[in-house]
Parts: structure tokens; sequence; C-alpha cells
């Protein structure tokens, strides 16, 4: 998966995450203005905290370190190739996006061709525009659009409209459009947008209510214009879907202010789930000292290079120690064990005969590092191919000597098991 999709999946786990939280702890709440900021703010938050790295650090025991040969080339023979999934995948996102925008434009026109059908006048804190013919009232930026039937007949409409234009609640939905686009895949966007709406219809009544108008016939009325009617998806309009919701939102009491500072419990949630989301680090990770990758020779290079527990037998020499028991382990060339490895990748070719045949696999080879840092016994524990098995084998014989590891004191033999991958890409 390419860093951008595996990205956005994070994103959208996070984004899982706060909704569930908001389920949970803000939905009821009578908090309109801080459940509208915080359903904004925390889902663009969902899209900066998959870039925020955090990496718990892991101590490293062991004593082996596994190599990957990993051939760079180019081969002469045909190959299948595998299935570019990525290229779909982000071909899927990129439609998906371009479709979700276009959705909205469309939206968006619609919207203009009845705005200038209207007659525009000054009122209060908006524009208003009167039509002629029976439509649904909307508003959007400045602009409240109504039949003259219900401004003359329900002036009660006007002033919910007016109140979302005060609220500027048109820019919320305008700021919350990117996210739209970018998780158009990821149904939680779409019903946070929902809620979002709702948020803005409960501000919109409670301001209604507060206005003086009577409670019980402006909720008669919300039924009266709920049924049927349509809406743009970038307006807020009159007749939103779910009455409900907003009429026992009308009755219920103010939340308590201390219901406030529970909104804090999503601070240590969001904070373990970011360790969650991010892989350990294991601190005794080898690497070059000019911070380049090790190179072999030819045309091949590491893949990968990981740390790995030593993988100790039984021992060649009565006295011999496994790696991983002794007190202070052998040294190579002034440093540990990773040493030794990027000396070997400066040693190892991958077989000719190996590659044209292309044979992959695991070598693990064991010996011992005696009292005077002398590599002896050197011992095959798995092969793969006699040609590949010998390339190990001659490059761990003829390794220079070790600093010899010590045990109370005095040097000691030591068994030490390599394990090296080939692999063809």
């Amino acid at each position: 998966m390419t860093p951008f999709l595996l990205y956005i999946a994070r994103a959208g786990l996070y984004l899982s995450l706060f909704y569930a939280f908001y389920l949970l702890a803000m939905r009821r709440t009578t908090f309109f203005r801080l459940n509208r900021g915080l359903l904004l703010s925390l889902s663009y938050l969902c899209l900066l905290l998959p870039l925020i790295k955090v990496r718990t650090v892991s101590a490293f025991v062991g004593g082996a370190t596994e190599l990957t040969m990993v051939k760079v080339g180019t081969e002469p023979e045909a190959t299948q190739a595998p299935f570019p999934w990525n290229e779909v995948l982000l071909a899927v996102f990129a439609i998906g996006a371009a479709v979700t925008l276009s959705i909205y434009l469309v939206s968006a026109l619609k919207m203009l061709q009845i705005i200038r059908k209207g007659k525009s006048a000054k009122r209060e804190d908006c524009s208003l525009i009167v039509l002629e013919e029976d439509v649904p009232s909307f508003s959007w930026g400045r602009k409240v659009v109504i039949s003259r039937k219900d401004l003359q007949e329900n002036p009660a409409i006007f002033t919910h409209e007016l109140m979302h234009v005060q609220r500027r609640h048109s820019l919320d939905l305008l700021l919350f459009l990117p996210l739209q686009i970018i998780f158009w895949w990821n149904p939680l966007v779409w019903i946070i947008n929902e809620e979002l709406r709702l948020v803005h219809e409960y501000e919109a009544d409670e301001g209604v209510i507060k206005k003086g108008i009577d409670a019980t016939q402006y909720q008669l009325l919300l039924v009266r214009k709920a049924v049927g009617e349509h809406r743009f998806s970038l307006a807020s309009g009159f007749q939103h879907t779910k009455l409900k919701n907003r009429i026992e939102m009308m009755l219920k009491h103010s939340s308590s202010t201390w219901m406030r500072w529970s909104y804090l419990v999503l601070i240590p949630v969001l904070a373990a789930f970011m360790f969650a989301c991010n892989p350990s680090k294991n601190t005794a990770e080898p690497a070059p000292a000019d911070g380049s990758e090790p190179q072999a020779q030819g045309t091949f290079e590491p893949q990968a290079q990981g740390n790995f527990e030593a993988q100790a037998s039984e021992a060649p020499e009565q006295d011999a120690l496994p790696f991983n028991t002794i007190e202070i382990k052998p040294s190579f060339n002034g440093g540990d064990d990773s040493e030794f490895a990027k000396w070997f990748y400066s040693q190892i070719k991958y077989p000719e005969q190996a590659i044209k045949d292309k044979v992959q696999g695991r070598v693990l080879v064991q010996f011992t590092i005696g009292t005077d840092g002398a590599v002896r016994d050197v011992k095959l524990q798995k092969g793969v191919r006699d040609d590949l098995d010998a390339e190990v084998l001659r490059v761990v014989e003829s390794s220079p000597k070790w600093k010899p590891g010590t045990q109370d004191g005095k040097a000691v033999p030591v068994t030490y098991s390599f394990p090296v991958v080939f692999k063809l890409q």
C-alpha cells in the first residue's frame, strides 16, 4: 500500500474513534456551539494525527543479524508482473473524489439558478431573496431564500433561516467539504456531516425560541413543513429531516456545565490510539557511519536489515558458550555483531547460476569465535543449494579475527548463529 493510501486509512481510523466518542459523550448534550466546533476541528485533527510519528522503543536482545541479498538488476527473462493494486486503488480514490466534488458543484449551480430568479432586498443581517413560486426555504452565506407565501404566513421560517445566517452555518458546511472529498469512501464522514447539520438546526431552533416565538406552534410548523420537502446539499434549510431529534432537543433541559469536562477524556484515548498505530523502533538496528545503506559487491544490495535473537544450539566444543549467554560478547572491528554484518555485505556475492535459476532461500550457518578471536568450526545448519551454501561458508571462513568474548574475566570460545536470506526481486 502506498504511503498516501496508508495515510488516509489511518486518518479514517481516527475519524471512527472520534465519532464513537461523539456518540457516547457529546451527541445528547445541549452545548450546540461547542459540539459544532468540535465536530469540525476534531475531524480536521484526524487528518493531522497520522502525520505525527510516535514510536515506542524496544531493547534489542540477541546476537545474529539476518541479511537479505536482493537482485536489483533487470532480468532478461520475461516475468509476470504483479497486479498493480496500488495504482488501481489510487485511481478509484481519485475518481470517487472527483465525483463527490462534481455532485456539490452541480448542487451549487442549481442553488444559484434559484437565487437569481428571486428579488433581492436588504433585511436585518441578510439579503432576502423572495420567490413567487412555492419552494422550500433555505439559506446560504448571507442570503435567505423564501417564498412570498411563507414570508407572509409563517414568519418563524424567516427567523429560523436568519439564525443560520447569523451563526454562519454555511461556512461550516463549506469547511467540511474537503473532508467529504477526501473521505468519500468512508460512510462515517457522511454521517458526521449529517450530525453537523443537525447541530445547526438545534442552534437555529434555540435562536427562534429565544426570539419569543411560541414553541408549540413552531413545532407544529416543523411537522407541516418537513414532509416531502427537498433541500440543497450545500444549503441550510428549514425542513431538516431529523424532526424528532429537533423537537426532543427543544424540550430537553440544558446540560450541566460540568459535562463539558467529560470531553477531555478524548485526549488520553487519542494518545493511546496514536501509540497503537505507530510501530515500535528497535534501538539496535545497525546503520553505516556515513548514513548510507551498506552495499554488496556486484549488482545486489540488502533489502532489509533487522536484528534477531541468536539461534543458539549446542556448542561444538565442550567449553564453548552460546552468544546470548556470554557476559561480554565478542566484538568485530571495534563494534558489535552488526559490524560483522556490514563486513559480510561487502564480501558476499549472489551466485550467477542461482540468479539464472531464480533460486532463493535462507541459509543458516554456525561458527565458533575462539579465545584468540579466530573464526573456526564453521558449520552449515540449514542450506538452500550448494552454490548459495558455499558462498556463505566462503565469506564466513574468510572473516578477520574478532575480539573474543569473556566470561568471569577470562576469554572463552563462543558459538554464533548467522542467517542469510537470498531473495530476488
